[in-house]
């Protein structure tokens, strides 16, 4: 008996569509297994570890402006830093064991504002200035950092972009190239110093190769980098919110 002429159309239509189907997954497999991890970066994934961090160290000395926030074990003490720095200075907040104050440096005049609590566990209640009927003084008001006063070279020094950084950013030993993540929704690729002991630095795929996340060496700290390049306000506070102490801040 012969077969009816219709019932090999179906098949003859079915099996070029499996054919071309088959063709495009192989198709889409070997160009997924090809893929540039570096396709639409910046295209510093492909430096050396080395060329790499000269170039984000020689980005972030470029930049007029950075928002550094995290901690920093410094002398066996915690500081948690909340900075927006630039060239000219910088602002923003640190908190150490002895609570949280702000720092506000424009050029070089350096203000300090705490509370009245601040400044009573600073000056232990004796000394000088009075104890807590300065403490009260000074609470929310900004106090001017004697340039010669000793803590003033280290208050400053969370307030200058180029000091900081300088010391943030160096990796101790052998650098080398890890693994590529993320750091605030930015693709990143990891350096490593002496194999992480010497710290790690996340640096930045896109756009200009700006460090974006460290961990300092030794379990010293871990920071966030952002903001980078975006302008922010910086000024002296008004002469009635400032106290001005003189040679010396309350003694400590």
């Amino acid at each position: 008996m012969t077969a009816h002429p219709l019932a090999r159309r179906p098949r003859s239509r079915f099996l070029p569509a499996v054919v071309l189907g088959a063709g495009l997954v192989a198709a889409l497999t070997a160009c997924g297994g090809d893929q540039d991890p570096d396709a639409g970066t910046n295209g510093v994934g492909r430096l050396s570890a080395t060329k790499i961090q000269s170039r984000t160290v020689k980005a972030a000395q470029g930049a007029d402006t950075v928002h550094v926030a995290g901690s920093v074990v410094s002398g066996g003490r915690t500081y948690k830093l909340d900075m927006r720095l630039k060239d000219d200075g910088g602002a923003g907040s640190v908190t150490t064991g002895d609570g949280t104050f702000q720092l506000l440096r424009v050029d070089e005049h350096l203000f300090l504002k705490a509370s009245a609590a601040f400044w009573t566990h600073s000056d232990d209640g004796k000394g000088e200035h009075g104890g807590d009927t300065a403490a009260q003084k000074l609470d929310g008001k900004y106090v001017k950092v004697p340039s010669g006063d000793p803590s003033y070279k280290q208050l400053s020094t969370f307030t200058d972009k180029k000091v900081l950084l300088d010391g943030l950013l160096t990796l101790h030993g052998s650098v080398a190239k890890g693994e590529r993540g993320t750091s605030g929704g930015v693709r990143t690729i990891e350096l490593s110093g002496d194999k992480g002991a010497g710290g790690t630095l996340d640096v930045s795929l896109e756009g200009t190769a700006y460090p974006m996340r460290l961990e300092r060496a030794g379990g010293a700290g871990t920071l966030r980098l952002t903001e980078w390049g975006k302008s922010f306000d910086l000024q002296e506070p008004d002469d009635a919110d400032t106290v001005d102490y003189g040679r010396a801040l309350p003694s400590s």
